[in-house]
C-alpha cells in the first residue's frame, strides 16, 4: 500500500501551516513507499539549497523505514557501518525525515523537510505526519 494523493496533498498542507507558524518557509517532500517523489512544495522564501536535502530526507526515511536521525547511529564515527550514508546515491541522517505509516503500521511513504535549523525541520515533518492522525503516526520510536 502507498500514500494516495490526498493523504500527500495532507501531509503537505499540515507541514506548511507548522512552517508558517513558527515563520521559516520550508521545503516539504513526501515520497511513496517505493521513495518516488509524491507531492512538493517549495513555500515562498524557502531556501533553494534545502529542496534537495527535503527530498533526500524523505527518501532516506522511505528507504529505510526510520526516522533519518536514527540513521546517524550506524555511520557516526565508531559505528558499525561507516560510509553507510553515502549508500544508495546518498543518504542523510540527520533530524526532519520521518516515515510515514497506516493504523496497522504498514509504511506508506515518508516526508521530508528542509529549511531551518535541525530541530525545526523535525518539528514540522512531525506536524506534517500528524496531518494523517489518527490514521499514521510519528512518534520517531519506530526503531
Amino acid at each position: 500500500m502507498t500514500i494516495s494523493q490526498d493523504q500527500a496533498d495532507k501531509v503537505i498542507a499540515a507541514g506548511r501551516r507548522a512552517a508558517e507558524a513558527i515563520g521559516v518557509p520550508m521545503n516539504i517532500a513526501v515520497h511513496d513507499d517505493g521513495a518516488n517523489l509524491k507531492a512538493f512544495s517549495r513555500m515562498d522564501g524557502a531556501l533553494l539549497g534545502s529542496l534537495d536535502i527535503a527530498m533526500a530526507k524523505a527518501r532516506t526515511a522511505a528507504l529505510f523505514g526510520f526516522n533519518t536521525e536514527a540513521l546517524y547511529e550506524f555511520c557516526k564515527p565508531g559505528g558499525t557501518s561507516p560510509g553507510f550514508e553515502n549508500t544508495n546515491g546518498g543518504l542523510v541522517v540527520f533530524a526532519g525525515g520521518i516515515p510515514i505509516r497506516d493504523a496497522n503500521g504498514r509504511l506508506l511513504g515518508a516526508v521530508g523537510v528542509s529549511g531551518g535549523a535541525v530541530d525545526q525541520d523535525f518539528s514540522v515533518a512531525q506536524a506534517s505526519v500528524a496531518g494523517l492522525q489518527p490514521t499514521a503516526s510519528c512518534s520517531g520510536d519506530e526503531l
